[in-house]
């Protein structure tokens, strides 16, 4: 039996729009209550109206800036009752790395890995103890090779990865589900954002609905798998990486796909 989803109580960082905004819309259509965090409070608001008048649940709004220091203790003092927490906001930098801006690379490490700690080490007790909800932490296919032009964004994710690997092995008998979540290229505001429109190497984009629609799958299993990557072709290419190439052929290939702007 999969998690009870009419039972929980889901933080969801990056709620605003994307794939944040999608686990809002899957998880309040299964019956869960919401807590949604992200920067843009109006935003937040307005899909917190839709979700209690599609659904009934209760939506609870945060807006914070992850970047900063104690987001995970903010947090945990701000809302009470969370069984679940989905760890995805996240976002990249597009560029040689040595013509990024080190305070906006800052800022992607904080978002990206300081994040993702902190609120994982702030609810995760309370998680355990509660013992039928999950973790999710939301990486990328960044994470399963080198990703030049996006090289901080790539090793972050990868930290995600493992991170994310070795608590699953440590909540084993808990009660607790913990999973990664790795999305190839989506239709979101990430390219935009990370400052390229062309990212994909011609690879066909995944909705948000999608991805979460994987996850959400693997949630429903008896045994949650420790990570799952959406789309048959990411899968494939992830497999291939690992067992078919080396390290340095794929950052080569990569290097290849994506394009410079």
């Amino acid at each position: 039996m999969g998690v009870d989803f009419g039972k929980q109580k889901v933080l969801v960082t990056g709620a605003s729009a994307g794939i944040g905004a999608e686990f809002a819309r899957q998880l309040a259509a299964r019956g869960s209550d919401l807590v949604l965090v992200a920067r843009r409070k109006d935003r937040l608001e307005e899909l917190a109206e839709e979700l209690r008048a599609a659904h009934g649940v209760t939506v609870d709004v945060v807006a914070a800036d992850l970047a900063q220091p104690g987001i995970g203790a903010r947090l945990a003092a701000e809302v009470t009752g969370v069984t679940s927490v989905i760890n995805n906001a996240g976002f990249g930098n597009f560029g040689p790395f040595h013509e990024e801006e080190p305070e906006r690379l800052q800022q992607e490490v904080a978002v990206d890995v300081n994040a993702v700690v902190e609120i994982s080490r702030a609810f995760i007790e309370s998680l355990r103890a509660n013992g039928d909800g999950f973790l999710v932490n939301v990486a990328s296919m960044a994470a399963y090779q080198a990703s030049p032009w996006m090289s901080v964004y790539g090793a972050t994710k990868a930290f995600v990865v493992s991170f994310t690997e070795g608590l699953w092995v440590e909540s084993r008998g808990t009660g607790l589900r913990v999973m990664v979540l790795s999305p190839g290229a989506t239709r979101t505001e990430f390219f935009e954002v990370a400052g390229s429109e062309d990212m994909t190497g011609g690879l066909r984009m995944q909705t948000a609905a999608e991805v979460v629609a994987t996850a959400l799958r693997a949630l429903d299993r008896r045994i949650t798998p420790p990570g799952v990557i959406s789309g048959r072709t990411n899968r494939l290419m992830a497999f291939a990486s690992r067992h078919f190439a080396t390290r340095a052929l794929n950052a080569r290939v990569i290097g290849r796909m994506v394009t410079r702007r």
